[in-house]
């Protein structure tokens, strides 16, 4: 790929030969698959995917070992002995890939490609919230040693919703037999077709170059294309990055909250610091009607739900000369009034003063699964209720980005449909 003629004003999305396991040596197309590595929740999921089928991609986006180096090292030898063994393959030719994901009334359907990396400050690609350096070195150690994009990132942009460029190449796609056809265990169903053809191709670069996406998850892992990006002259491939890109005015994205499991904290003690600070009501009901609970106090400010010793704990109406004293000021309303600022700035900096760091706290996708290891573990599970799309959207136009891990936005596309080599054009 060449960066000749490109414009450095919108999106440049690039055909490239997709790696994608042979149905025959593999069980089945679904029992390879993963969610993306962050949302796998150790060690349970992980065991479970592994123990799916031998060639389960969770073996190349978290590899077990004893080091790091270590877990990198098998990582590759792992995805060279696949491509040996024909576990693996690389597709004839260069394609963009049309993506369809769909479970119920719930549809997504956007394009698989190789996306040109471009810096924050170039307003082309807007990250909305802040990353974690330890994760992005793992990520770049992971990256650099496979030299492989292993999963996509999700991006989003949003058209005028008519079925013109991109979207005429997509619905005119899906009158052809997909590459793939498979349904995970999620009740989700995939298909994947290939896009090959000039024209079809002419017609998506020239709707997207004036485009501009936001970073709907994978901020970690476009942190990594851009670090590693530095370390190689161009041209090279490492100058892009594998995406999936939607255009959520056709299918509009979920929106999640990402929940906190603070390892050293037991519920007992994280209410004892809150006298003064929030008013707290303990909730005697199942965990639906907790989060029903949550959501209407959200309605009217800052609230979270502590979990962990079998009750639930809501917290809201914090005090407001405790947030004058805790939140930055330099910030716009929208950010400073967002429940991961007060939990960050307020309750665990401040509160409870707790460090962000992987010993202290994990961050869970899962509801229950944030309820039950806080159970399990004496720990406090902090439930969060999701932030509005259009607010995560506004302030990444203004270059504000959020405390890390504020959204899940969803479906997020599934690992090991299509992976991309750095190494094999």
């Amino acid at each position: 790929m060449s960066t000749t003629g490109r414009a450095a004003d919108g999106l440049h999305l690039f055909p490239f030969r997709g790696l994608r396991y042979v149905p025959e040596r593999v069980g089945s197309i679904s029992a390879v698959t993963s969610p993306p590595y962050d949302v796998v929740v150790r060690p349970d999921g992980l065991h479970h995917l592994e123990s799916a089928d031998p060639h389960n991609i969770v073996r190349l986006i978290l590899p077990q070992a004893s080091t790091p180096a270590a877990r990198n090292e098998q990582a590759a030898a792992t995805l060279t002995r696949w491509l040996a063994e024909g576990v693996l393959a690389p597709d004839p030719e260069p394609a963009l890939y049309v993506y369809e994901q769909r479970k119920g009334d719930l549809l997504q359907r956007g394009l698989v490609g190789a996306l040109a990396l471009s810096a924050p400050e170039e307003g082309i690609v807007l990250p909305h919230e802040d990353v974690m350096p330890h994760i992005v070195e793992d990520r770049a150690a992971l990256m650099r040693t496979t030299a492989a994009n292993l999963e996509p990132l999700l991006l989003t942009y949003r058209s005028d919703g008519s079925a013109t460029g991109a979207a005429a190449v997509i619905d005119r796609t899906l009158t052809r037999a997909p590459l793939l056809s498979t349904t995970t265990e999620d009740g989700f169903s995939h298909r994947l077709w290939s896009l090959t053809d000039p024209d079809d191709l002419t017609e998506v670069r020239t709707d997207l170059e004036h485009r501009q996406a936001l970073i709907a998850d994978g901020h970690h892992r476009w942190a990594t294309y851009l670090r590693l990006r530095t370390e190689h002259a161009p041209p090279s491939p490492w100058e892009y990055g594998l995406v999936l890109l939607v255009d959520t005015a056709r299918h509009p994205l979920q929106v999640r909250a990402i929940h906190r499991l603070l390892h050293r904290l037991p519920v007992a003690e994280a209410l004892t610091g809150l006298a003064g600070a929030f008013r707290v009501r303990t909730i005697e009901a199942p965990l639906p009607q907790a989060l029903s609970a949550l959501a209407e106090a959200t309605a009217e400010g800052n609230a979270f739900l502590l979990a962990g010793d079998g009750r639930f704990h809501l917290l809201d109406q914090p005090s407001e000369s405790l947030l004058a004293r805790t939140i930055r000021t330099d910030r716009p309303e929208a950010w400073r009034t967002l429940d991961a600022t007060v939990l960050h700035s307020t309750l665990l900096d401040e509160v409870w003063r707790i460090p962000d760091t992987p010993e202290h706290i994990a961050y869970i996708h899962d509801t229950e699964a944030a309820v039950e290891q806080a159970e399990r573990h004496n720990a406090t599970a902090v439930l969060m209720h999701p932030v509005r799309e259009e607010v995560v959207r506004d302030l990444a136009r203004q270059g504000v980005t959020m405390p890390r891990k504020s959204t899940s936005f969803g479906p997020k596309p599934a690992s090991g449909l299509v992976l991309r080599s750095l190494t094999a054009g």
